[in-house]
């Protein structure tokens, strides 16, 4: 049966028919759907872990039970999963484990622009990268068959376009589920310094064995066209330069580390000229560069994502076909009307406090007309961040500087950072945006939510006794649609020379559905135009030039109540108020 598939969901379905026993992840865009789809498959036992760095931890615990095992996440999580990642390069596996790894060229979702193939030669692992839904199936699957045979994690490298592009993939049958039993070998899982030694020989030899398995692999492909021009590339590349060079010599490279250079010695010596088509770093350049193998020279940027027309570019081939460019209108980001954040966000703004941002979609607060956001760095960052402020300004700015940061990113890493305010003796203010959901990645529950991966009902923490039990005196739970509420907490808790959390209470709108109600309107008589409403930066509420005066899109409007808290003039009324 053939079925037309993304490229995250064919990760999926590969991960079941391989016979995969556990999986666990953290969401991230663009890597975020295939933990999504894999919850359907009961035979899979899947789960939301609170980081990357717990999530590989606990594949590679299901790996040292006998079983195969999966963990995804985006290129940023596998910062945050190295450490295992480096150390389970020594130990390697006994039941097979995949790294499916997403990066997101072009940033389209990400605060940073990594290349996740330099982890392969980081931590000696060999990476694979397939370059369309088939391959991302049959890859994963081949994956288990390295890492079982050569005992080592293997990195399956995917990016934004093989994520969420869609092709044609056939489908096979679950494959019997391995079980090779807990493996109880010190030597080779009890990484002190005196075991580690060896395996590091073990990490050398096993690469020399890798590459020479790479020589003759299937992953790899030569495709002998015209001896005049030869291209290397991997990836969702190989459909980009199969489409502008169709006449091209191609060596596609599935496996991505360790390259066999033997195999590019072979194809080199086929062709005239040879280059290499890769999008962010030049990895595969460099490395058979340094093995003394010519390699043409281009003109290429190494910043963002290729596509057909940029690899035209490259090789000086401009098209005579005029095609009329389009504007299309501008769609900048906002939070969603109703948004529990915005509230809090209007009450920063108006106390013209610094802001120290975290990643999720309360980062919007940065925008206009909020402006509320002065930094976003990385996951947690937030936290400590406000503490090194802190301790820099001998705690003169503590009274200025506010973290702010999400449930799920709070769970993830900015609990070590309240942690860390409390023992260091910091003054910072937290403010945990609880909007009960991992909000920018697509609503996943987290720990703090009560429910797991498949909607089960589950222990739920609760962030005000967490943040007592850390040892913060003062906590505080504010409904973050009353404003003066926030304003009153926040103008003393800033004040306050200790720590403090302030927990907003209000859930996502598309988590708990029933928190809509009947939408506002602007009563056109009693409106002055001051803009006051407008200043809370809700999509629904729009000016009228001719008019002078604000206007509600009652299609937009969920009747979250913030617009007249913050109307002086009793303008703003709901429909069906009495």
């Amino acid at each position: 049966m053939k079925k037309v598939l993304s490229g995250n969901e064919a990760f999926a379905r590969g991960a079941f028919e391989a016979g995969v026993k556990v999986v666990s992840s953290y969401p991230g865009t663009p890597s975020t759907e295939i933990t999504e789809n894999v919850k359907f498959y009961d035979e899979i036992y899947s789960e939301w872990a609170p980081n990357e760095k717990v999530a590989f931890e606990v594949a590679l615990g299901a790996s040292l039970a006998g079983k195969r095992a999966m963990t995804c996440m985006k290129h940023v999580g596998l910062n945050v999963a190295a450490d295992p990642l480096m150390t389970a390069s020594y130990t390697g596996v006994n039941g097979g484990l995949a790294v499916v790894v997403a990066d997101d060229p072009n940033m389209y979702s990400s605060q940073n622009e990594q290349d996740s193939r330099n982890y392969a030669r980081f931590a000696k692992v060999p990476m694979l990268e397939p370059s369309d839904s088939q391959e991302a199936k049959d890859f994963l699957i081949k994956a288990y068959e390295i890492s079982e045979k050569f005992c080592t994690p293997v990195l399956v490298r995917s990016c934004t376009r093989l994520s969420h592009s869609k092709t044609v993939v056939a489908l096979g049958e679950r494959g019997e589920e391995v079980d090779f039993g807990l493996e109880n070998n010190i030597p080779k899982w009890v990484m002190v310094p005196a075991n580690a030694r060896n395996r590091r020989k073990f990490v050398e030899e096993r690469l020399v064995k890798l590459a020479e398995f790479s020589k003759s692999s299937d992953l790899n492909r030569v495709e002998i066209n015209s001896p005049k021009i030869g291209i290397i590339c991997s990836g969702v590349v190989y459909q980009y330069v199969k489409e502008a060079m169709p006449d091209a010599s191609i060596l596609k490279l599935g496996m991505v580390y360790p390259i066999s250079f033997d195999m590019v010695r072979e194809f080199a010596s086929k062709v005239e000229k040879l280059y290499v088509v890769e999008e962010l770093d030049r990895f595969l350049e460099t490395e058979i560069k340094a093995q003394g193998i010519k390699v043409e020279n281009l003109n290429r940027d190494v910043c963002g994502e290729l596509s057909v027309d940029k690899v035209k570019e490259l090789f000086g081939i401009k098209e005579d076909i005029n095609v009329e460019k389009l504007e299309l209108p501008n769609r900048p980001p906002n939070m969603c009307p109703g948004c529990s954040h915005r509230g809090m966000f209007y009450a920063i703004s108006r106390l013209k406090l610094f802001a120290v941002g975290d990643i999720g979609c309360y980062t919007l607060g940065l925008l206009p007309p909020l402006s509320a956001i002065n930094s976003t760095v990385c996951m947690g960052a937030s936290v400590s961040m406000t503490h090194g402020i802190d301790k820099a300004s001998d705690g003169k700015l503590a009274k200025k500087a506010v973290a702010v940061i999400g449930d799920s990113t709070f769970l993830h890493t900015g609990v070590n950072g309240l942690m860390n305010i409390v023992y260091n003796k910091g003054f910072s203010t937290v403010i945990i945006l609880d909007n009960r959901i991992t909000g920018m990645t697509g609503h996943q529950p987290n720990p703090a939510t009560g429910i797991t991966i498949k909607g089960e009902p589950a222990p739920k923490i609760d962030f005000e006794i967490l943040a007592r039990a850390i040892g913060v005196k003062h906590v505080y739970t504010v409904d973050p649609f009353d404003i003066n509420q926030c304003l009153e907490v926040l103008k003393r808790e800033v004040e306050r020379e200790e720590p403090s959390v302030i927990i907003t209470n209000r859930p996502c709108i598309f988590a708990d559905r029933t928190v809509i109600s009947s939408p506002y309107f602007v009563d056109t008589e009693k409106c002055t135009g001051c803009k006051a409403c407008t200043r809370i930066g809700c999509p629904a509420i729009l000016w009228d030039d001719n008019e002078k005066q604000a206007f509600i899109d009652e299609t937009l409007c969920t009747g979250c109540g913030l617009c007249p808290r913050v109307c002086r003039f009793d303008a703003i009324h709901q429909r069906g108020e009495k």
